[in-house]
């Protein structure tokens, strides 16, 4: 070797037989070691039951700590008119089996269906119209405003005057507590879209309704669906009070309030154990899944 090639060749660069380059295999490829697998369950069902548990334990733990505290307060007697846990859990399997309970939950989640698709239907065209408009924002989003803080007992006696005591006044409940709802909640996430966007995507030609279905709606997906998951949550509280104080004779968890005319508590409280259950399971089962993929499409959860 001549001088010149020592002079080239950089010192600290030195030569590796290729026999001794091994290629380690991936953890997640087939020839991975099986011992480097062994802790790791039969596949991805572990990981998900395991991801479902760690969820679902800390409300199943609150749940528990709220029985026993309802259980330590009726033995010791504090209120005279408080049941036991088992009691209120009684009213509930009595009308299980007698045949009231079921129908009852299915006509008050149809109502409530119902009123939540039109509501939406309503409520989001109506909040992007808001956005898109600056007269029909100061003229139309006060009122909106307005309405949404009003409590759902004042608009009972209103609708059932207007459209008599019938499911069209238990629906103009849901859809007065719902619309305004969707409609300033998707309003506020629309007015989080940045202005850079926009002006980006109208470089690019997305003007009009295609600013509007390729800019706008895809970067304010998280508050719609937060706007949509809270108009499910006030039109269900609208339609419990319209079934609980409208006086009318609709089948629906609000017959279940039946102990209120009676005196019993427990069938109150089971009424409102029901209520809570059924806000609770749409809630965790429905939209807390969207939410949290929609979140995790854009790196935020």
């Amino acid at each position: 070797m001549s001088t010149a090639d020592t002079a080239v060749r950089p010192p600290s660069v030195r030569t590796v037989p290729s026999q001794a380059v091994v290629a380690l295999p991936r953890p997640g490829s087939p020839a991975a070691p099986a011992a480097g697998r062994a802790g790791a369950g039969p596949g991805p069902v572990g990981p998900a039951v395991r991801e479902a548990v760690r969820r679902g334990a800390a409300p199943l733990v609150s749940l528990l700590a709220v029985v026993c505290l309802w259980q330590l307060a009726w033995a010791l007697e504090w209120s005279a008119t408080l049941p036991a846990p088992a009691a209120v859990a009684g009213e509930i399997t009595t009308a299980w089996a007698d045949g009231s309970l079921a129908p009852a939950l299915l006509h008050s989640l149809g109502r409530c269906l119902l009123g939540f698709v039109c509501a939406v239907a309503i409520g989001a065209p109506l909040g992007l119209l808001l956005h898109r408009f600056t007269l029909a924002r100061l003229t139309t989003a006060p009122a909106l405003s307005a309405v949404q803080s009003l409590p759902a007992a004042a608009l009972v006696p209103v609708a059932v005057l207007c459209l008599g005591p019938s499911d069209s006044a238990v629906l103009g409940v849901v859809l007065l507590g719902a619309v305004p709802s969707v409609a300033v909640g998707v309003l506020g996430a629309l007015d989080q879209v940045p202005p850079l966007l926009v002006r980006a995507g109208r470089t690019m030609g997305a003007t009009g309704a295609r600013s509007v279905r390729y800019v706008l709606l895809p970067a304010a997906l998280p508050g719609v669906v937060a706007a949509v998951r809270q108009g499910w949550t006030f039109g269900w509280r609208a339609l419990m009070t319209a079934e609980l104080i409208s006086g009318t004779a609709l089948t629906g968890v609000g017959l279940l309030d039946a102990g209120r005319r009676s005196g019993s508590l427990s069938q109150v409280l089971a009424a409102t154990a029901l209520i809570l259950a059924v806000g609770v399971a749409v809630e965790v089962l429905a939209f807390r899944p969207v939410e949290r993929r929609v979140l995790r499409s854009r790196g935020l959860a």
